[in-house]
């Protein structure tokens, strides 16, 4: 086995048996979410070393994975409001979007390649994207961002942080998911639903701890 794109042999080894989204899903559904405070953006690297990774670590390290089987290292933003946003890792598959995730929550992970646009795809996180509160938060989303443009700065295995592509994240144009009056009229997330987002959190013992860290 050859090295690729600066990963050892070791990482290529691993990076090698991730060779399908679902398998890239499957690997962050296994590791830790990383909770450090503060908070990191590991390099893919770095995640792969420290088997952790929070929202945007999850995201970056699989569009190296996509990349290192022949996909572009794409992302895309969500934004939102009183709320953390997310960021997707994204790919087609015969012509239709899919996306890989790391979350807290149990509904913003892994889409299938079923999505003809990526407003379609940003959509369908719609619903299970809701604060502590209870307020559905998702607003907007970005296009997808090519993770290339930043291989000069060793995005997929330097050492430090990778702030500057949440940096550029937040300076590019995101596009509206839904209007004022829709705003208006939307309804809290029902109890039920609430609970089966938070599971995993529940499940782990930790939702008192993040809440706590946010006040």
């Amino acid at each position: 086995m050859k090295r690729k794109f600066g990963f050892s042999l070791k990482e290529c080894r691993i990076l090698s048996r991730l060779n399908t989204p679902e398998k890239i899903q499957d690997f962050l559904d296994k590791i830790n979410y990383n909770l450090e405070d503060p908070e990191t953006c590991f390099s893919p690297r770095k995640v792969l070393r420290e088997k952790k990774a929070n929202c945007i670590e999850g995201a970056i390290f699989a569009a190296a994975a996509l990349r290192f089987h022949g996909h572009p290292p794409l992302i895309v933003d969500l934004t939102s409001v009183r709320d953390d946003d997310h960021l997707l890792a994204v790919f087609k598959r015969k012509g239709y979007w899919g996306a890989i995730a790391q979350s807290k929550y149990t509904g913003l992970r892994y889409r299938e390649p079923i999505h003809r646009t990526i407003r379609e795809l940003a959509l369908s996180y719609f619903e299970g994207y809701f604060n502590f509160d209870g307020e559905k938060t998702l607003r907007g989303y970005s296009l997808p961002v090519n993770l290339a443009r930043f291989d000069k700065l060793n995005w997929m295995t330097t050492e430090n942080d990778l702030w500057f592509i949440e940096d550029y994240l937040n300076e590019i144009s995101h596009k509206k998911l839904v209007t004022y009056g829709m705003i208006r009229n939307l309804r809290m997330v029902v109890p039920l639903m609430k609970e089966a987002g938070e599971l995993w959190m529940i499940k782990e013992g930790l939702l008192k701890k993040i809440k706590s860290k946010q006040k």
